[in-house]
């Protein structure tokens, strides 16, 4: 058996059919249930106790804050009231002494000064105008504030719009007194010793922003089901119906929130859907890959779909047919035998070696290499994996691992996406039901409208193509089903999406 044959084997091994997709959705609708009644379950479904999306039609100036790891952002958005926004914004490094200060005044009082700062350049007139009326005494109330979302990309137990304790520091943050408190609080504490007209009104999670910001954005009046992440992450957060997230009456620390709306927004966290691992699929690379993680048995779905993962999946495939003997992948008996007439190496210290060596970016070329004899790719191997001479064959036998590894991924969104159609029953609204199908296109009011955002589906090839392809398969889907299915990209929601949620929470009123 030759070496193009054998990497069609290990492809194999990630071929995700028909009826795999339809068995996953199944089961992605029952953990979804199953985590809206109950909290501890494998789908968190924490409610994020935001009611309703935008529709295009919201005006004001919104500002937002970003704290997602070692960089603050604070943004400024002009909403337009005709799905167009402008924004103003600005990024300073988050000194590493306050990222582990003894108090969380130190980094609290630090993200208030750049708000303070901001205000200034940006907004100086009305930074002008609210000191001017504190020193004159003049009655200030709500509308002179400026609404602020804050979007605080740490575990967070949420328990209202604006309400959250901090569950533990991530990426080389650790402020032990922070934990537990409030960091809506925190900030807003800060924001007061400096007097500023800014009030915290929603503590924000970015796929919750990315739902938002494509809701505002996007064309027609068609509300955004789904807002969901595909890069180096994956999640997902969509409009459920109230009164399924029964769960809200057992919670002890609940928050108000607006129930005139019918709706909840809900933050599936769906990275860690089927941890249990009843329905999704497994290689042994996936496998080993878990294994040597820094939370085995935990994101499971996360470690076959996003990119941070991809790239290792790929290497260990590699190595298995390196290691195997049985291949010839990388191995010439002569220089004849290669096509660039030089015997390949690997060089000692290569990628391939070592832990998340590869990056997905090199699946995203391989994936789209047209060049004659594969050239492409085999420049990407040896600038990248230090893998010198790679002949045409073994660029072609890892185009084929690659395309398998990054389908799969693709198919599985499509579960994801597939499921919360199916379960929040979208599809079985329609405003046309006495049209012939065959000969009309889609009417607006029948679109389901989903907002996504990310490296994969943003620049992975074929990436929207594979996950269409899927949806199709899906037999409460289908042909018809899919055709309705509005797929767009959705920027920024850490930062528009997050001023639209203070839009929200302040009663849709706009600032000044």
């Amino acid at each position: 058996m030759g070496l193009i044959d054998d990497a069609r084997m290990v492809a194999a091994e990630f071929e995700y059919s028909a009826d795999d997709v339809n068995k996953g959705v199944k089961e992605f609708i029952r953990q979804m249930d199953e985590g809206l009644q109950e909290t501890g379950k494998s789908m968190s479904q924490i409610p994020t106790y935001v009611t309703a999306v935008p529709n295009g039609t919201e005006k004001g100036v919104y500002l937002a804050v970003d704290l997602g790891g070692t960089n603050f952002r604070v943004c400024s958005i002009k909403l337009n009231g005709d799905t167009t926004f402008s924004l103003t914004q600005s990024k300073v490094a988050i000194p590493h002494e306050l990222m582990v200060a003894k108090t969380s005044k130190e980094l609290f009082s630090f993200l208030a000064k750049q708000i303070e700062s901001f205000l200034k350049i940006h907004h100086s007139d009305h930074f002008e105008e609210h000191h001017q009326r504190r020193q004159n005494g003049a009655e200030i109330t709500d509308e002179h504030f400026l609404q602020l979302g804050f979007t605080f990309s740490f575990p967070i137990h949420q328990i209202s719009i604006n309400k959250g304790h901090l569950i533990r520091w991530t990426k080389g943050f650790d402020i032990a007194d922070a934990i537990g408190k409030d960091v809506c609080s925190l900030l807003q504490s800060e924001i007061d010793a400096l007097h500023l007209p800014v009030k915290v009104a929603a503590l924000v999670n970015d796929t919750v922003g990315t739902l938002m910001a494509r809701s505002y954005t996007s064309p027609g009046k068609t509300g955004t089901l789904l807002g969901a992440i595909f890069g180096t992450g994956t999640n997902g957060a969509y409009v459920e119906k109230l009164e399924k997230v029964t769960k809200l009456k057992k919670m002890k620390e609940g928050g108000d929130f607006d129930a005139s709306t019918g709706n909840m927004i809900v933050n599936t966290e769906w990275g860690s859907f089927d941890n249990e691992m009843s329905v999704l699929p497994n290689t042994p690379y996936d496998t080993a890959l878990d294994k040597d993680s820094n939370n085995p048995g935990i994101q499971m779905f996360e470690k076959r779909v996003s990119g941070m993962f991809l790239g290792e999946v790929l290497r260990r495939a590699i190595l298995s047919m390196i290691k195997d003997g049985m291949t010839e992948l990388f191995k010439d008996e002569s220089s004849g035998t290669n096509d660039v007439h030089s015997t390949c190496t690997i060089a000692d210290d290569s990628p391939l070696y070592k832990q998340w060596g590869i990056d997905t970016s090199f699946l995203s070329i391989a994936h789209e290499d047209q060049s004659a004899g594969h050239h492409i790719t085999r420049q990407a191997l040896n600038r990248d994996l230090g893998v010198d001479a790679a002949s045409s064959e073994d660029a072609q036998a890892i185009k084929i691992l690659v395309e398998a590894i990054g389908k799969r991924s693709a198919r599985l969104s499509a579960v994801a996406i597939g499921a919360v159609i199916i379960s929040t029953g979208n599809l079985s609204l329609t405003a046309g039901d006495g049209r012939d199908e065959e000969e009309k296109a889609v009417l607006e009011e029948d679109v389901v409208d989903i907002g996504v955002d990310g490296s994969l589906v943003e620049y992975y090839p074929r990436f929207e193509e594979y996950i269409r392809e899927a949806l199709r398969e899906i037999e409460s889907i289908g042909e018809k089903g899919e055709k309705r299915i509005r797929i767009g990209i959705a920027k920024d929601g850490s930062g528009v999406g997050a001023a639209l949620i203070a839009l929200v929470a302040g009663g849709r009123e706009g600032g000044s």
